[in-house]
């Protein structure tokens, strides 16, 4: 009765971030080197223990680099462009607050260093800071990167568009454009530029773009993925269990391929559906979103008891999650906790009045333990987001008819007899009895 919407909706999250499969531009991912820019790039006219150490870094002998470095900078602590190559070095080393507090010295001295900025908001984007890392980026972008050339301001413009993505999908469209003025439109761009459009609404653009990058490179695991949820949402299951097992021979066991499978199955109402999931979670036992997926599985399966004990789990480390609680509490009138069920309901309308499943199974647990009033009250809500059906006017009606509102009660028995059509025959059945009885 009420979980129809869980697959369509659930998978927009899982698809794009469980088990750290993202389309993340490469300028904000682990993939991308530290440095922004060699040393190199700056002008050869050096003082000789500094030219030592940007010999050391070109080489890869960070320990040499670190030391010249550490002892030139000693006697000249003002110096920017020893102040970058330090840490030039302690990214390369992966020693993050070290680089960072290094380039932002650099950068109070020289408040136009390109590469300075650049690199320092590259690392706090790496570091999962957006905000501060952004401020940074911008900088870069109106900077002159001298010898670094356009393709290195290029990757400011794809690294904002990274962060803008999630707050400002428009402005990192707007970020993206920019960084195809200076380079060559790549797959990673092509595949930002989807995720952009999908969720903008513009779904047909998005999986155009999927498909071009699956057509230069059949293997692109994101375009796969990303293509694949379009599917889903558009119920177009047929297309995406092909994709998908065309997909998992080249990735076996790959859990978002795997997990996005196992959805298109469950909604087509096949077997294996259960099994797969099964396997996936016991290999990734304390993923949530894993575990989220196969609880709606076992709930559509019947299994409502089994399906709860995950929830259950789920719960205690989000218990304030409208979702679950939702989940939580159809699984409870699935199992005839009527009671329970209403008190979950009740919780899930309060964190989120505008969700209409939480509405509805208010509204029906309320009117199974006789509290119509609520039931009322639910539908009123209810009808705010989402237009009535047969169950609604079936469930107006009958509380209507408990509370002794006769005129309402016809009335709604009538408009359920007029969009039924023979689906409900049990309540078609009692909404005529009733409207000869209220007749009377």
């Amino acid at each position: 009765m009420f979980r129809s919407a869980f697959f369509a909706l659930y998978l927009i999250s899982f698809s794009w971030t469980a088990l750290g499969v993202s389309q993340e531009s490469p300028s904000t991912s682990g993939a991308v080197p530290p440095p922004a820019a060699a040393p190199s790039q700056h002008p050869r006219s050096v003082p000789d223990q500094l030219a030592v150490a940007e010999a050391a870094i070109a080489s890869s002998d960070w320990k040499t680099a670190e030391a010249t470095l550490d002892s030139w900078l000693i006697a000249h602590p003002s110096d920017a462009r020893a102040l970058f190559d330090a840490g030039y070095v302690a990214d390369a080393q992966n020693r993050l607050d070290d680089a960072a507090a290094l380039y932002h010295r650099a950068i109070v001295v020289d408040p136009k260093s390109f590469e300075a900025h650049l690199s320092l908001g590259l690392l706090l984007a790496r570091q999962n800071k957006p905000d501060d890392a952004r401020p940074e980026l911008v900088a870069a972008t109106t900077l002159d990167p001298g010898e670094a050339g356009p393709a290195l301001k290029a990757r400011a413009w794809r690294a904002l568009a990274s962060i803008d993505r999630e707050s400002d999908p428009t402005q990192a469209s707007t970020d993206l454009l920019e960084a195809l003025k200076l380079t060559p439109e790549t797959a990673a761009d092509t595949l930002l530029a989807a995720s952009l459009a999908e969720r903008a609404g513009q779904s047909d653009a998005a999986a155009a773009a999927y498909r071009r990058v699956l057509d230069e490179d059949p293997k692109s695991l994101p375009a796969s993925t990303g293509l694949a949820h379009i599917l889903i949402v558009r119920k177009q299951y047929a297309d995406a269990e092909t994709l998908l097992r065309a997909a998992l021979q080249q990735f076996p066991g790959d859990p978002t391929l795997t997990s996005q499978l196992a959805t298109v199955l469950a909604a087509e109402d096949k077997a294996e559906a259960l099994p797969l999931i099964q396997q996936l979670h016991a290999a990734h036992p304390a993923d949530p979103a894993i575990t989220r997926i196969l609880a709606a599985v076992l709930a559509d399966a019947g299994d409502y008891a089994g399906s709860d004990r995950l929830y259950a789990s789920l719960l205690a480390a989000n218990p304030v999650d409208p979702e679950l609680l939702i989940a939580h509490g159809q699984n409870l009138v699935h199992e005839a906790l009527f009671a329970q069920a209403s008190t979950v309901f009740d919780k899930a309308t309060q964190l989120d009045a505008s969700n209409a499943d939480g509405w509805s199974g208010l509204a029906f647990a309320a009117s199974r333990t006789g509290h119509f009033d609520v039931t009322l009250h639910a539908l009123a809500m209810r009808s705010r987001y989402q237009p009535e059906n047969a169950s609604t006017l079936f469930l107006w009606a009958t509380a209507y008819d408990s509370l002794n509102q006769k005129q309402q009660a016809a009335a709604y028995y009538r408009r359920f007899l007029d969009v039924s059509s023979g689906k409900f025959p049990n309540q078609e059945w009692q909404a005529r009895q009733r409207l000869q009885v209220l007749g009377k």
